[in-house]
């Protein structure tokens, strides 16, 4: 019978379902291959998904690293606290809910009945709640109301390195400083509590699945808290003393470039970085734009040791007469005559002492009296050309690769157009613009035998037993200067603070360098200045190195006289403190 039927099917109708067929039967191999191809290579992805949507996950905050100073001590530290949420397929009553935690964690009603009510699989009401609150909620055992840990950072010392270490916001992620820089080391990270629930989302089980986080790196610094406190102490007097606009110290090894202290003053409190400081300010605080709160903040978290440029005046007689010495168109007995003034390309530019004279003098004794005409003179000697290329060997023209975010870059002439009017004021500091840790790298290589270091802070990470994760290599540069023209310069910087303009900086017993600068601020005649002081120890083999600026001393603006004093009195409690020995021959 069949094969009757089979004969009575047309040519047409038997090619299409021999076609029908190995349709079914390819789509059945696909199929085979696709299910094989799931199961052998996609089981463990698929079996994953499955489960998340059967879960709920709250995450858990790692603990991020803490940013230690070199002894140890640390200066960004992390707390355990809590962090309160609520699942809103598991509250079985809003309202009462929402009022026990309002309540609790003193917050207003209706914002937290609002959070309650939102239909999201899990909100988070309050992070950074103290435990002692946090035990009181989990004993009301609400259903749905959920307390996790959490983590805040803290900084033990307020203000201590305030610009430099930074802060973190509400989602602990580096905002500023050092917490931003090193985030990647710092964060950690998150762990996750994972419950089972249906597909309303109601937990089914009491049962937790926990994947642990994983905490963040300790940045170990080379900041050092007993001479940042020093530091701080001294720039903040300093500025309060003489009604001075603001101040930095830094204090740097010139060896290995590495920042023992780093002051800004004024400063702000690291745990409360958003707080206005100035009551006037405070009280006219809703008048203001958000664009101008937001430029207050950015001034108030500036680094004025790395992001702004200031002329540096007479310090950077140094890189003059470095630069001098090198090439060989002076030496230390070579004579000079000032006469008050110096006619260069039709203008008169003035000594600092006019229209009193310093007369004869060796080119040692101009350093030490820091006389205008005698580096204009070596300047014209150098020639515009070498001198521009020795600003680039000393690195003004580039950033110095501090690990600080927003560094800026000196600001300095083209090498065409420095005619003798611009090499003679550039010559004592004038006319360009620099960062004070660019003269800082600058005055290093004059002392340190001449090589280019990299000024830092970072040193290593290591894992909360103490042991090494990453050790940070910081570049040398070339060397800009001959280590015999390098002690030479320590040799007559020595007699500037022993006889000369920096005589203020003086500590008994110590062999001590430095130089004095008085840089006027423009616009020129505006009567402001910044009073500064380079100073190093021991001279002979310099191993701490720091500078002080003192913006817009009111009254007595000379750098010798300003900074001088504040110089002294940082040496002398940081120089026994580094177990720096006394000279005999000074005792």
């Amino acid at each position: 019978m069949e094969m009757m039927l089979l004969d009575k099917l047309s040519f047409r109708g038997k090619k299409r379902l021999l076609l029908m067929l190995a349709v079914f039967v390819l789509s059945l191999i696909v199929l085979s291959i696709r299910v094989g191809y799931i199961m052998l290579f996609k089981a463990e992805e698929y079996q994953n998904m499955a489960y998340e949507q059967q879960t709920r996950d709250r995450l858990i905050a790692p603990k991020r690293g803490s940013i230690l100073d070199r002894n140890g001590n640390g200066i960004a530290v992390t707390e355990s606290v809590s962090a309160v949420s609520v699942i809103h397929a598991q509250i079985e009553n809003e309202e009462e809910t929402a009022k026990a935690l309002s309540e609790i964690l003193e917050l207003d009603y209706e914002d937290v009945l609002e959070d309650v009510k939102e239909n999201v699989a899990l909100k988070r009401i309050k992070s950074k709640v103290d435990n002692e609150t946090a035990a009181e909620i989990r004993e009301l055992n609400l259903p749905g109301v959920m307390i996790d840990e959490d983590v805040e950072r803290t900084y033990p010392y307020y203000t201590l390195a305030a610009s430099v270490i930074g802060f973190v916001g509400k989602d602990n992620q580096g905002i500023i400083g050092l917490e931003s820089k090193y985030e990647e080391y710092l964060k950690g990270e998150p762990g996750k509590i994972m419950t089972l629930t249906d597909s309303r989302g109601r937990r089914v089980s009491d049962a937790e699945e926990r994947v642990e986080p994983i905490n963040g790196e300790n940045l170990v610094t080379s900041i050092d808290v007993v001479i940042q406190q020093y530091a701080e102490q001294e720039i903040a007097a300093a500025v309060e003393a003489k009604n001075a606009k603001s101040g930095v110290i830094i204090v740097m090894n010139p060896q290995n470039g590495e920042i023992y202290a780093m002051a800004n003053y004024p400063t702000f409190d690291l745990n409360e970085p958003f707080t206005i400081n100035d009551e006037e300010l405070a009280a006219m605080w809703d008048t203001f734009t958000a664009e101008e709160q937001n430029e207050y903040f950015n001034q108030m978290w500036r680094n004025k040791a790395i992001n702004d440029t200031y002329e540096p005046g007479s310090t950077f007689k140094i890189v003059t007469a470095s630069t001098g010495l090198e090439e060989g168109v002076i030496t230390p007995e070579s004579t000079f005559n000032c006469t008050g003034s110096m006619v260069v390309g039709g203008r008169t530019i003035k000594c600092w002492r006019y229209p009193r004279t310093h007369g004869t003098q060796t080119f040692a004794e101009g350093v030490r009296n820091s006389c205008n005409p005698v580096f204009m003179a070596v300047a014209e000697r150098i020639g515009a050309d070498t001198f521009y290329d020795y600003m680039i060997k000393f690195g003004f023209a580039e950033k110095t690769g501090i690990d600080l975010n927003g560094e800026a870059v000196g600001i300095l002439h083209k090498k065409d157009d420095i005619g003798p009017v611009e090499l003679a004021t550039m010559s004592f500091g004038q006319t360009f613009q620099i960062t004070p840790i660019q003269l800082l790298r600058a005055a290093a290589a004059v002392v340190n035998g001449g090589k280019l270091i990299t000024p830092h802070f970072a040193i290593k990470t290591v894992d909360d037993n103490g042991f090494t994760v990453n050790t940070f290599e910081w570049p040398e540069g070339e060397r800009v200067i001959s280590e015999e023209t390098s002690a030479t310069m320590r040799e007559i910087l020595e007699s500037v603070v022993a006889e000369g303009t920096g005589n203020k900086a003086q500590v008994e017993g110590y062999r001590i360098g430095g130089k004095t600068a008085t840089s006027q601020k423009l616009p020129r005649g505006s009567g402001k200045y910044i009073a500064s002081f380079m100073s190093f120890a021991p001279a002979d083999d310099p191993q701490v190195m720091a500078l002080v600026l003192i913006d817009e001393p009111e009254g007595v603006y000379y750098g010798g006289t300003v900074a001088g004093p504040v110089m002294r009195d940082l040496l002398t409690n940081i120089l026994p403190y580094l177990n720096i020995e006394k000279t005999a021959d000074f005792e």
